[in-house]
């Protein structure tokens, strides 16, 4: 396939910036950058514009770089929540990826960014609090919270069965051994004292 070299007047990603000079299938040039104004060919004349796209170039890379520098310093305060489902013994089903915390960026936060800027270095396995890096730009990245937590409910804990009869009972035996002496004295006078009958009323009867 025959190439042929142009002049990039855009940013392209895998291929290069403005006032770059790249080499390129003809047909791609014709049918595609050309039209789309992303490149020129390249000629003398258009040669005499590479210092124009060198400067476009430089203001768009110092606002790209100042725009990422803002967003590292809002993100490194941010906490990411993520939901997981869990077995009983807390580990989680899969894992947490780069994409799931974007998806999450996007939907607490309204914050898009690729998936790619996002390092996850060993896959997310485990409930709790996690550091993930972000490689927003070729020089600056910074450090994302990401918390995780289970939505599976807690397992219910069974109430203790109530005691035996039988344990009932000889606690309250037990009990009755550890009565004071004094008092089982007391009950024993008491039922040792002689019944005490009602005097007869000698008082005369009228007639």
């Amino acid at each position: 396939m025959p190439k042929t070299e142009v002049i990039l007047t855009h940013n392209i990603v895998g291929l290069g910036g403005e006032s770059d000079q790249v080499k390129v299938a003809a047909g791609y040039a014709r049918n595609y950058l050309f039209p789309q104004g992303l490149a020129i060919p390249l000629t003398g004349a258009n040669k005499r514009r590479l210092e124009a796209l060198r400067q476009r170039r430089a203001e768009r890379e110092n606002h790209e770089l100042t725009t990422m520098t803002d967003l590292a310093k809002a993100l490194s305060k941010l906490t990411v929540l993520i939901k997981a489902k869990t077995g009983e013994d807390g580990k989680m089903f899969g894992s947490a990826t780069s994409g799931t915390i974007a998806d999450e960026l996007k939907h607490q936060f309204d914050v898009t960014l690729d998936k790619r800027k996002i390092h996850v270095a060993h896959p997310i396995r485990t409930l709790g609090d996690h550091e993930v890096e972000l490689r927003l730009h070729a020089e600056v990245t910074t450090n994302l919270k990401v918390r995780v937590e289970s939505t599976t409910p807690p397992p219910k804990v069974e109430a203790a069965p109530a005691p035996h009869a039988k344990e009932a009972t000889a606690a309250r035996v037990e009990g009755k051994r550890q009565e004071r002496p004094d008092v089982r004295k007391e009950r024993a006078e008491r039922k040792e004292e002689p019944e005490r009958k009602p005097r007869p009323d000698k008082r005369p009867k009228n007639s």
